[in-house]
C-alpha cells in the first residue's frame, strides 16, 4: 500500500491506506450512495438515515460498509479543503491508493462536482463584500524640522490608495511603521512561495 499520498501531504491514514480493499466489495451504485451520503457528512449535514440504508440493503458487509466509509470521509474531507489540488494530481492519488480505475472517476467526479456546486452556492448567496484595493501609491516625504538649534531631516512616507468603490486615501505613516510593513509583507511572500512549492499546491502547465 501506498505510504505517500499527495493530498495528505505524506503518509495517509490507516483508514484511506486500507480503502481500496474494502471498495472491491461494492458496486458502482452503492459506492455512488455511499459518495452522496459522505459528501453530505463532510458539508455538516445529517446522513444518518442514507447510510442506515445502504448498511441494510445487504448489498455490502458491516465490516466493508464501516471501513469504506471512514477511508472515503477522511479522503474527501481532505480533499475538499484543499483549493489549490489538481484532479489530475488526485487521480494518481488514488492509483497509488490502488483504487480500481472504474472507481476512480466516481471518486474524482465526487470531489471536484461537489467542490464546484460549492462554489457556485457561495457566488449566488454571497453578500456584501468590502471594497477592494484598485491603485496604491508611496513616496518619501522629507520635513525639515525647526524645532531645534540644529535643523534636522526627518522623513516619512505619503500613501494612497485607491478602493474600488471610487473612494480614496491618503495618510502618512513614520518611516519604522513602513520598514515593518515591508518585513511582513516580505515575510508573507517567502511563506507563499514555500508552500507554493510543495508538491500538493504545486501547478504544472
Amino acid at each position: 500500500m501506498a505510504d505517500a499520498v499527495s493530498v495528505f501531504g505524506g503518509r495517509a491514514p490507516a483508514e484511506v491506506q486500507q480503502l481500496a480493499k474494502h471498495l472491491r466489495n461494492l458496486d458502482r451504485d452503492t459506492l455512488s450512495q455511499m459518495l452522496s451520503a459522505v459528501l453530505r457528512a463532510v458539508d455538516g449535514l445529517d446522513c444518518r438515515e442514507s447510510l442506515r440504508l445502504i448498511s441494510e440493503s445487504g448489498l455490502v458487509s458491516e465490516d466493508s460498509f464501516n471501513h469504506a466509509v471512514a477511508g472515503l470521509y477522511a479522503l474527501l474531507k481532505e480533499a475538499l479543503c484543499l483549493p489549490s489540488l489538481r484532479q489530475e494530481v488526485f487521480n494518481e492519488d488514488l492509483r497509488a491508493l490502488r483504487v480500481s480505475e472504474e472507481f476512480i472517476a466516481d471518486v474524482s467526479s465526487a470531489v471536484f462536482g461537489s467542490r464546484q456546486t460549492s462554489i457556485n452556492i457561495s457566488d449566488t448567496h454571497r453578500g456584501p463584500t468590502l471594497a477592494k484595493i484598485q491603485d496604491f501609491k508611496w513616496r518619501v516625504d522629507v520635513a525639515i524640522s525647526t524645532s531645534s538649534l540644529s535643523r534636522a531631516l526627518q522623513p516619512s512616507i505619503l500613501m494612497q490608495m485607491k478602493l474600488s468603490d471610487g473612494h480614496l486615501h491618503r495618510f502618512e505613516v513614520p518611516v519604522v511603521k513602513f520598514q515593518e510593513l515591508r518585513y511582513n509583507v516580505s515575510l508573507i511572500l517567502k511563506e507563499m512561495n514555500d508552500i507554493e512549492k510543495r508538491s500538493i499546491l504545486r501547478i504544472q502547465d
